[in-house]
């Protein structure tokens, strides 16, 4: 591991791992989105028996690839932002920090970094309601949103969201890999299926193409896709209207 040379400047400024043998320093007032081409997380999940925030790896539709969270939490916020189709970049533990706040030397590691089809970037940090609420870790919390809304990024402290809302987001990620669906069904949804459809309509216009079991996954494959979206607030079942999206 490198070990990490600290300025002795008052000035913010972040270190970013490109591997296990790289690290680079980057000042914060020219920290951009393409600093983090190529990088990896700061630091890997430990994992010890009987612990309880339960880290792990998640395959996300939007990278391609496996994307580290901390905790339960995270991968609830991890699953968000693989869903929304304004999100086109997820990096996980994206950077170490280092500022002087108040006459004293403050450190931190955000829990993610997005990336916005607008090209904004958004830094969110997961802390459970009842530790966000803590001054402690609200002032932990404050300096590098102060900082990131400054360098015009947007920044988040995320603790939850409807309940409803996550379980359908989270059956629906159960399709956001494409080759666990029948690619040619898909392609009969999106020319078939009408603009304000009922699911259970939807099914029965491409029944004469599968069976049931193949067609809803095309379906519930397309809403997670963003091609079609619907109400997450209530349950999903027949009764969703499916809505296209622009």
């Amino acid at each position: 591991m490198v070990a990490i040379r600290e300025r002795g400047a008052a000035g913010p400024a972040v270190w970013i791992r490109y591997g296990a043998d790289e690290v680079r320093e980057v000042s914060f007032e020219r920290l951009g989105r393409r600093h983090f081409d190529g990088s990896v997380p700061w630091r890997a999940m430990p994992s010890r028996r009987g612990q309880t925030h339960l880290p792990g790896s998640y395959w996300s539709s939007t990278m391609g690839t496996q994307v580290i969270f901390e905790s339960q939490l995270e991968l609830a916020r991890l699953l968000l932002a693989d869903f929304d189709p304004e999100v086109v970049g997820i990096r996980a533990q994206p950077c170490w920090m280092r500022h002087r706040v108040n006459g004293r030397v403050r450190r931190h590691v955000p829990d993610f970094l997005l990336t916005l089809r607008s090209g904004l970037a958004r830094v969110v940090n997961v802390k459970p309601a009842d530790r966000a609420k803590d001054p402690k870790v609200r002032q932990a919390l404050a300096w590098p949103g102060e900082l990131f809304s400054a360098h015009g990024w947007l920044y988040e402290v995320w603790s939850g969201c409807e309940p409803m809302v996550l379980k359908n987001v989270r059956f629906l990620a159960g399709y956001r890999r494409p080759w666990v669906v029948d690619s040619d069904l898909v392609d009969r949804a999106r020319e078939l299926v009408m603009d304000g459809d009922e699911l259970a309509l939807a099914e029965h216009r491409l029944s004469p193409y599968g069976e049931r079991e193949d067609v809803r996954p095309a379906l519930l494959s397309l809403l997670w896709r963003g091609h079609w979206t619907t109400d997450l607030t209530r349950p999903l079942g027949g009764r969703s209207v499916l809505r296209r999206c622009a």
